[in-house]
């Protein structure tokens, strides 16, 4: 007898064809319904895609933002538990040899606001020749300036209320302890003496961009004992901002040829000029003026820039000197305001040479010492009554509607 099979595997083909199409179904479904959605708003569908990635783009970017946030927290923290980690200098033995030269540090000197430097000073004044004499001996400690951790420091002295003459150190490179032993005289006569004050100021040079002030010493010069002359260190202070003011940089460089006797100045560019019109600008322009034997030589100067504090002049002049005459010759450069119906202004003046002093001397040896080569620095602008009474020019006398000079 032949018995057949049970059909149970039919069944079971027919469930597996069954559950295959409702799931075929299923999936052809879904895109059949964002395709009736999508078409029902009244878009293109550009548009709807545009719109959606801006949606997704927002949502990456608040995401993004929220880590940033924390992690700068994180960095915060961090921070703020730094200052519990800092070592007890009473619990160090020993000495150090600063303590043989300076006097007592108080305890809050490193602190971020005072931590400017010293400043190791004397003063002696004669009372029959009317004379003071600064002198400037050694800085140490100075803040350093320079992303290397150091600075190059010098320093300028100056007398107040008149400020007739400033002068400036030699610049001492890539140290926080220099060492200068300079003297500066200056006339001031006793009775004078109890209304000057002086002011050392500390600079950090820099060639190509503003000099950055490290600290500033004020002395009342009538609080001063003159029975004996004073030596002592004194702390930098933070430098006074109402009595500073900030006449502007000029930029020019300088190139001297002995072989051909010519001396070249290309005038470059001037920023933060003073505004001397009603509308808060000016129109500068700059004058080089040669100076010999204390009389005004030849002179040449550059186009006038208009409404503008910061001018880019690129313009070159060139003169004329003997080899002799350049150890002798002084080099004014000066910025004028252009004014069409009243006379012309003096926004700054510098001189240079070799009886000059600070930046300008250095700038004037560098050009000596590189013939042939051209030499750019940065100079701040200084009062033309300064400059003026520093040089005492021999004033001549011009008779009008005549070429004769008396």
């Amino acid at each position: 007898m032949s018995t057949r099979k049970p059909s149970k595997p039919t069944h079971a083909r027919l469930n597996t064809n069954v559950t295959l199409t409702t799931a075929f179904n299923s999936t052809t479904a879904a895109p059949g319904f964002i395709d009736q959605l999508l078409n029902k708003i009244p878009l293109p569908r550009w548009a709807i895609y545009a719109i959606l990635a801006l949606i997704l783009l927002v949502f990456l970017v608040c995401i993004l933002c929220i880590c940033i946030k924390c992690c700068c927290k994180g960095k915060k923290q961090k921070k703020k538990k730094k200052p519990d980690q800092q070592i007890n200098l009473k619990d160090v033995n020993g000495s150090t040899t600063t303590a043989l030269v300076q006097p007592d540090v108080d305890a809050e000197y490193g602190s971020a606001d005072k931590n400017r430097g010293r400043i190791l000073y004397s003063l002696e004044h004669n009372a029959q020749t009317s004379e003071l004499t600064v002198g400037i001996k050694e800085a140490s400690a100075l803040k350093a300036m320079d992303f290397g951790g150091s600075s190059d420091p010098y320093v300028k002295v100056y007398c107040l209320p008149k400020k007739s003459k400033t002068y400036e150190s030699k610049v001492f490179r890539k140290t926080l302890n220099p060492v200068f032993n300079e003297h500066f005289k200056f006339q001031i006569s006793q009775a004078d003496l109890s209304e000057s004050t002086l002011v050392a100021q500390v600079y950090d040079f820099n060639r190509f961009s503003k000099h950055d002030i490290i600290g500033e010493l004020r002395l009342q010069l009538g609080t001063v004992d003159w029975n004996h002359v004073i030596e002592e260190w004194k702390d930098l202070n933070e430098p006074s901002k109402f009595e500073q003011e900030n006449l502007g940089e000029i930029c020019f460089s300088l190139r001297y040829v002995p072989t051909a006797n010519k001396l070249t100045i290309v005038i470059l560019e001037a920023k933060n000029l003073k505004d001397m019109d009603i509308n808060g600008s000016s129109d500068p322009y700059v004058k080089a003026q040669l100076i010999l034997d204390k009389k005004k030589w030849k002179k040449k100067k550059t186009s006038v820039k208009k409404k503008t504090l910061n001018p880019y002049f690129n313009e070159s002049f060139t003169f004329d000197v003997s080899f002799e005459q350049i150890q002798k010759l002084q080099l004014v450069i000066s910025v004028w305001d252009h004014d069409k119906l009243s006379r012309n202004d003096a926004m700054g003046k510098i001189f240079l040479g070799c009886d000059s002093t600070g930046n300008q001397l250095r700038h004037w040896a560098d050009m000596l010492s590189n013939p042939r080569r051209p030499v750019a620095q940065w100079h701040s602008l200084l009062s033309a009554e300064q400059v003026d009474s520093t040089l005492a020019l021999k004033h001549s006398i011009r008779i009008p509607f005549t070429n004769k000079v008396f």
